[in-house]
């Protein structure tokens, strides 16, 4: 097992034999902010999107663990008549042996079939006539995640902030909004819950049990049991339902884990920073922060926690103060995997 952590400086990793043990590895695609990363277990590729600050964002490709890169693929641009421009990669994610899915600022959709070496527009959802709807978040305007139907190959879910959720039922041909119900809190009273422009954070959709999607907003913790036709906010027993990260549990749809942060200063509620996990469809949230150093004033951004598919789960989460920190008990307790990092966009597992 791998552990991809993209920094503001590069992408750093670790690895294990029995998630305990952890060998540092020396770091790579160094000075580059590295907001995400991917592994394809189908041809054994780690996919990196490097942000470069004067070459401009490419995404990478190394088929030996990171020792070497490559320097991208073509075609991970808009027209040059376009009022938008590509400026970031947000994310990456593989469908099959070649085909894989980039996220971009300014909010685009991008595919490629053979691997990376060339990518083209997914045009019918900036198309989409809520486009106009769209603006930057605090980050930027984003499409920073993309999740792919187990249960229905031609279904696929992106989230764009602010934008909102959006689905496809025909592999991309045509989209639709699916924020209904998910309140856009910085809008006026009676304009908060618009069928676009809400900037949703992060959404994780179930492997197994079909129409499980769990969401955290710019304010308010959300599930859906009808793929994202109608939610249910799930936020009021956390101590603050604001966050950027959501992570279900990838055999037991009902449990899912979120990081509360202050809606001002971006660090936990009270310096206490705890995973907070639910068991019951999220009627109910515990804390889990055994061995987290406490008090903390580090935030968590929206790809920086994750899980692996061990028995029991193991959960990562990096901080925007440099930490990584593991738990091989699905959270009952948590210890140090690496710390004084850049600051930290994201964590992956490569198993």
């Amino acid at each position: 097992m791998h552990l991809l952590v993209g920094t503001a400086k590069g992408l750093f990793r670790y690895r294990t034999t029995n998630r305990k043990d952890w060998q540092v590895l020396d770091p790579v695609l160094l000075g580059d902010p590295v907001y995400t990363s991917a592994y394809n277990p189908t041809n054994g590729t780690i996919y990196a999107g490097v942000n470069s600050e004067f070459y401009g964002p490419s995404i990478r490709r190394s088929q030996d663990w990171g020792e070497t890169w490559d320097t991208g693929g073509r075609g991970l641009e808009y027209a040059a008549d376009d009022a938008e421009r590509v400026t970031r990669v947000w994310s990456i994610r593989p469908a099959g042996d070649r085909r894989l899915y980039a996220g971009v600022e300014a909010s685009g959709l991008f595919q490629s079939d053979d691997g990376g070496d060339t990518w083209t527009e997914i045009q019918s959802l900036r198309q989409h006539p809520t486009h106009e709807t769209w603006g930057p978040g605090y980050g930027g305007k984003c499409l920073h995640t993309i999740a792919l139907d187990a249960f229905n190959p031609d279904r696929i879910y992106i989230a764009c902030s602010a934008g909102g959720i959006y689905r496809t039922d025909d592999g991309g041909d045509s989209w639709r909004p699916i924020n209904r119900g998910i309140r856009a809190e910085f809008m006026p009273d009676d304009q908060q819950f618009p069928d676009s422009g809400q900037c949703v954070h992060k959404f994780w959709l179930s492997p197994t049990l079909e129409g499980r999607i769990w969401l955290q907003n710019h304010g308010g913790v959300y599930r859906s049991d009808d793929n994202g036709d109608s939610w249910v906010y799930v936020g009021s027993p956390l101590p603050s339902d604001f966050g950027f990260s959501i992570v279900g549990h990838p055999r037991e749809p009902d449990r899912a884990y979120v990081i509360p942060l202050e809606r001002g200063p971006r660090w936990a509620p009270h310096n206490m920073l705890a995973a907070y996990e639910t068991r019951d469809g999220g009627a109910h949230w515990a804390p889990l922060h055994e061995g987290i150093a406490n008090p903390s004033y580090s935030g968590i951004l929206r790809d920086a926690f994750t899980a692996d598919q061990g028995s029991p789960l193991g959960l990562y989460f990096g901080t925007t103060s440099g930490e990584v920190y593991h738990s091989a008990d699905a959270g009952a307790s948590w210890h140090l995997v690496a710390q004084h990092l850049p600051r930290i966009y994201s964590v992956v597992v490569a198993e």
